[in-house]
């Protein structure tokens, strides 16, 4: 993360928690300094090391620094959960409507999907619920829906579970009725229309593949194996990971000008006249596909 992002998390939780204050004990001596805690903590998240090897780096002990980062996480969560992970309002809805539209899926807001976090930890009398499945290690699952960032996040369950099994105890579709809807692909593709909408949709459903790429090359610490003992502590982790995730997307989308979203190819400019987010739902996508891109199959 840029350094401004990184000043504003300390600055932040600084003046807001005394535990990350510049504090004196008794004999006036001068303890620890917000940037070393936030540093020991931001460092466990990016290189997945244990507490013990930030020792030499930020001077705090393994004990410490783990007591550190329960405390990050928590304080990160309750700061930050209601900006960067929250139900998307209508300027975020306007937003997601506009680069799916781009892609070609008119009134689609995200992709959903699920991906496991190894769990080498996790205590022996949970073994028949979190070890099993294609996966064979114990493995925790979380699933989301993210475009570029991450904005519904349901962490917890357990890897014997498969994708129909979360999707029924998840929340996503809890507050929109009219959102469960999937778009599927298609198995066997008949003909260039159907051959076209196949490819389209595929191209756009790795978006949340990459997005769980990107958080875990950022956080090698669920990339690796988890090694706390408390289902809630790799939880808190989680979704404080998620956090600084779209922390960081937004200061991108700010730095570097992205306008909205960002397409990795050039699209064709699908006319939005007046009601552009007006969308009826017996729109045939593969037709429309066509009628947009079908171009390139000529």
């Amino acid at each position: 993360m840029h350094q401004k992002v990184f000043m504003r998390i300390v600055n932040d939780l600084s003046s807001e928690y005394q535990h990350f204050s510049l504090r004196h004990d008794a004999a006036k001596s001068v303890g620890l300094s917000p940037i070393q805690k936030c540093t020991a903590g931001i460092r466990m998240f990016a290189y997945g090391m244990p507490g013990d090897a930030c020792d030499e780096y930020v001077k705090i002990s393994a004990s410490t620094i783990i007591e550190f980062l329960k405390q990050f996480c928590k304080e990160v969560i309750h700061l930050y959960e209601g900006i960067y992970l929250r139900k998307p309002n209508a300027e975020d809805l306007e937003r997601l409507l506009r680069v799916v539209e781009d892609h070609g899926f008119p009134g689609m807001i995200s992709s959903i999907d699920c991906m496991h976090w190894e769990w080498r930890n996790y205590p022996v009398g949970w073994q028949g619920q979190f070890r099993g499945g294609h996966h064979g290690a114990a493995t925790i699952i979380l699933e989301a829906v993210a475009s570029f960032d991450i904005w519904h996040a349901f962490f917890g369950l357990p890897s014997t579970l498969n994708d129909i099994n979360v999707l029924d105890r998840s929340p996503v579709f809890d507050f929109r009725a009219r959102w469960p809807t999937f778009i599927q692909s298609i198995r066997n593709p008949q003909g260039e229309m159907e051959k076209l909408f196949m490819e389209r949709h595929e191209t756009y459903r790795k978006h949340v593949e990459r997005a769980f790429g990107v958080l875990q090359s950022r956080f090698q610490i669920i990339q690796e194996s988890a090694r706390l003992w408390d289902l809630d502590d790799l939880s808190t982790i989680m979704r404080t990971c998620i956090i600084l995730h779209n922390m960081i997307v937004e200061d991108e989308r700010a730095t570097y000008g992205y306008n909205q979203g960002v397409v990795d190819y050039e699209q064709p400019k699908i006319d939005r006249s007046s009601s552009a987010f007006q969308y009826t739902t017996n729109n045939d996508l593969i037709p429309h596909i066509w009628q947009n891109f079908g171009f390139n199959q000529i």
